[in-house]
């Protein structure tokens, strides 16, 4: 059995004064990830998303429809409360927030989708928060259709 000692650092790392190179590529492979990680600084706390109560409600949302297999899309308007049909889908929206102005643009609408075929029993598709900025976070998994949030309307 070989064993590998994990205090040596290689020679093509160590610089003309000791281990500093080993640092400074250390301490840069770090600041890097800060990004990743949604830190901004080494000394504030991390930057969370807002929580629905600090973003602002309003009272439609336009949402994006997509037929894969006709390769239609569809835009519409849907007022909070309100079902709409996309299809086979029944889209109501529960709730569409978005971020104050002073904020970074993001609009999060709460929908539910619900397929309704003819001669079966209807079907939960989808239910939770859609975000406009990352659609793929929080997206509905259908064969058929796709639908997305656009924006949030009205006061």
């Amino acid at each position: 059995m070989t064993t590998i000692p994990v205090t040596t650092t290689p020679k093509s790392l160590i610089g003309p004064v000791g281990g500093k190179r080993v640092r400074g590529v250390a301490l840069a492979a770090a600041l890097l990830c800060l990004p990743a990680l949604g830190l901004t600084s080494l000394t504030g706390p991390a930057a969370a998303a807002p929580v629905p109560e600090e973003m602002v409600s309003r009272s439609a949302a336009k949402l994006q429809g997509l037929d894969k297999i006709t390769a239609r899309t569809s835009t519409f308007t849907i007022a909070v409360g309100e079902t709409k049909a996309l299809g086979s889908l029944r889209i109501t929206l529960r709730a569409c927030k978005e971020n104050p102005p002073i904020e970074p643009p993001e609009t999060a609408a709460f929908l539910e989708v619900i397929e309704s075929k003819p001669g079966e029993q209807a079907e939960p598709v989808f239910s939770g928060w859609m975000f406009a900025s990352s659609p793929a976070l929080s997206a509905m998994e259908h064969p058929i259709y796709d639908v997305w949030v656009l924006s949030c309307e009205g006061d």
